[in-house]
C-alpha cells in the first residue's frame, strides 16, 4: 500500500459514522448489507449515509454491487488488510510478531 492510499483510508475511518459502518460491514461478511439496513442499524438517516458510504468507498475499504434496483455495501477486505500490514510492517523492527505491547517498540522501555 502507498502513502497516500494509507492516508486516505486513515481520513475516511476518522468519522465516527464512518468507523461504526465499516466495522459493522467488517462483521457482516462479504454478502454486505443494503444500504437501508445498514442506516437501520445504525440509526444514521439516509442522505447522510449515502455521502458516508461515498467516503469509504473512495478510499477503497467498501465494495458496492447492484441486485436488481438495491445498492449492497460490504467491505474490502483486501484493503483492510492492506492497510493493517502498513501499519504494522516496520513495527519491531520488521518483526511485528515478537512485539510485546507492554514494551514501545525498539527502546525496550515498558509502557505504563
Amino acid at each position: 500500500m502507498e502513502l497516500l492510499n494509507a492516508v486516505n483510508a486513515l481520513s475516511a475511518l476518522a468519522q465516527e459514522h464512518r468507523l461504526e459502518i465499516f466495522r459493522l460491514l467488517v462483521r457482516e461478511g462479504l454478502q454486505g448489507l443494503p444500504a437501508g439496513k445498514i442506516g437501520e442499524k445504525l440509526g444514521i438517516p439516509l442522505s447522510t449515509l449515502s455521502f458516508h458510504l461515498s467516503q469509504l468507498k473512495n478510499a477503497g475499504l467498501i465494495k458496492c454491487r447492484r441486485e436488481s434496483r438495491t445498492l449492497f455495501y460490504s467491505a474490502h477486505y483486501l484493503s483492510m488488510n492492506e492497510l493493517m500490514a502498513y501499519l504494522t510492517e516496520n513495527c519491531c523492527e520488521g518483526n511485528p510478531e515478537t512485539c510485546d505491547d507492554t514494551i514501545a517498540c525498539n527502546s525496550g522501555t515498558p509502557i505504563k
